[in-house]
């Protein structure tokens, strides 16, 4: 679809109720895949790679209201006066954009492994805090060591596998970033701070946070939950910062029983 000046990919799958599914930095539609066929037997699942993401177009920089105005279009264009929408880190701050800047729009919201504001991306701060460790490896070594790092420590070698065979799918599919495409998406992710704005949201909104997270770690879901007016927090005590893989089913019953209300 053109929306907002770009080329973007996006997928639908079922029929019902809208879903607006919202990936996390570095990571594309082609991720959710299993959640996607899941949530696609209840409900219209509508899944957006963000520019600079997947198979959407990857100008040279963009910003956060970028990637809300997306999701607006996106909606316009499929004629989607309202929606729920799950975001995931990164695919969270859109989703926060969007509720608190057009209330109206979102019916429910989930949030996953949030935070409200970041001078950086978290992903940066991570690399920043481990400067030591990652010094003189390539980019895919870096991308390996962040990929391990923001698991549990009890999150078993077959799931970290998984990850990787799924990195390398993706790169053989040409869905990588180069590193000029990552800097720009860590840069869209600069300096943003919601936390003024939360308060406007009026959908009912469910925080779903990794207690051993070590990019939005537990206190940052507490205070976008707080924020939010009608917000719950749910905490995954097996979970680090994806747990779409760490604790998929308890994550997405949580998830289809919020939605479903």
């Amino acid at each position: 679809m053109h929306v907002n000046g770009t080329d973007l990919n996006v997928e639908q799958t079922g029929q019902g109720q809208p879903v607006l599914m919202l990936h996390g930095l570095g990571s594309n539609i082609a991720a959710l895949a299993p959640e996607r066929e899941r949530l696609g037997r209840q409900f219209r699942v509508v899944a957006i790679d963000s520019r600079g993401h997947g198979r959407s177009a990857r100008p040279a920089a963009y910003t956060l209201q970028d990637h809300i105005n997306d999701v607006l279009g996106v909606m316009d264009a499929l004629g989607l006066e309202r929606a729920d929408v799950i975001g995931s880190s990164m695919g969270s701050y859109i989703a926060q954009g969007v509720a608190a800047s057009a209330p109206d729009r979102v019916r429910r919201l989930v949030l996953i492994t949030p935070k409200a504001s970041g001078q950086t991306s978290s992903v940066a701060r991570f690399l920043a805090e481990h400067a030591d460790a990652v010094r003189g490896l390539t980019p895919s070594q870096v991308q390996a060591y962040v990929a391990n790092g923001i698991f549990a420590p009890e999150t078993p070698q077959t799931v970290r596998d998984a990850l990787a065979a799924r990195t390398a799918e993706h790169a053989a599919a040409g869905l990588t970033l180069t590193p000029e495409q990552d800097l720009a998406a860590q840069r869209a992710l600069e300096g943003f701070d919601f936390r003024p704005v939360l308060p406007r949201v009026t959908a009912p909104t469910l925080v779903i946070s990794g207690r051993h997270d070590p990019l939005n770690p537990v206190r940052d879901g507490e205070e976008v939950a707080r924020l939010i007016p009608n917000a719950r927090l749910e905490v995954l005590e097996h979970a680090g910062h994806l747990p779409s893989l760490e604790e998929p089913d308890r994550l997405w019953t949580l998830v289809e029983a919020f939605l479903n209300g």
